[in-house]
């Protein structure tokens, strides 16, 4: 193991204990965040809203956000690849970049929490973003299979560049919640690595997922998969 792959290793194993132990602090919006510095349509590569493509283009404004996270104390950031999936790429046209949007997101994650790691010693972490993209597969609205691969490629895209958990984000649908998960756990195999899995279902006002699933129907769904923590974001929250 190179040292690079054992300070990952342990940094993965320390990013356990303290979800173990003790309340571990995440950041907050990013999409606002990076449309308050007014990127031009030049940054977007003309992909108007298509944050990920700063990855890229700008990853100086991407790196602000992060920075001023860290600043005010948080343990972790997510990676700016909220949308690097299938449906969200794909109504750009640019399905074909999902590993290396989400790559370079998360190496620049990886280079502001390690940079403040060693400022003062205290361990940063980088949550890999997987966010739910707007197509349903229960509704058929895209196959399972072709999801949950662009999720492996999304996946894996976050792994190569550093991230420290994989957050499965905002999942509105169980079916689509599967893909991704599954989709994953095959980007971790493939890596050789296993890193912690966290879902966050969402919850809307009438007390049930997009679809009617209740929170009791999604835990009973999402246990056999393995997740290491499960939660609840967006929407009415928890």
């Amino acid at each position: 193991m190179t040292a690079a792959a054992a300070g990952g290793a342990a940094r993965v194993a320390g990013l356990r204990e303290a979800l173990a132990s003790r309340v571990v602090v995440a950041d907050g919006a990013m999409g606002t965040m990076l449309q308050a510095q007014d990127p031009s349509m030049e940054d977007f590569e003309q992909l108007e809203g298509c944050n990920e493509v700063l990855n890229v283009t700008r990853p100086d404004i991407v790196r602000s956000v992060h920075e001023a996270y860290f600043a005010v104390g948080v343990d972790c950031v997510e990676t700016n690849s909220f949308g690097a999936n299938l449906a969200a790429l794909g109504e750009y046209d640019i399905p074909e970049r999902i590993f290396e949007l989400s790559e370079a997101g998360a190496r620049i994650a990886r280079e502001v929490a390690d940079e403040f790691a060693a400022g003062d010693g205290r361990a940063r972490w980088v949550l890999g973003s997987v966010g739910p993209g707007t197509k349903l597969p229960t509704l058929g609205h895209a196959p399972y299979a072709a999801l949950r691969d662009a999720y492996q490629q999304n996946v894996e895209g976050l792994v190569a560049g550093g991230a420290d958990a994989v957050l499965v984000e905002t999942t509105q649908d169980l079916l689509q919640t599967k893909a991704s998960v599954i989709g994953a756990r095959r980007a971790m195999a493939a890596a050789g690595v296993d890193l912690p899995l966290l879902v966050q279902v969402t919850v809307e006002t009438t007390g049930t997922m997009l679809l009617g699933s209740e929170i009791g129907a999604a835990l009973t769904a999402l246990e056999p998969l393995g997740i290491d923590m499960i939660g609840l974001n967006c929407a009415t929250g928890p």
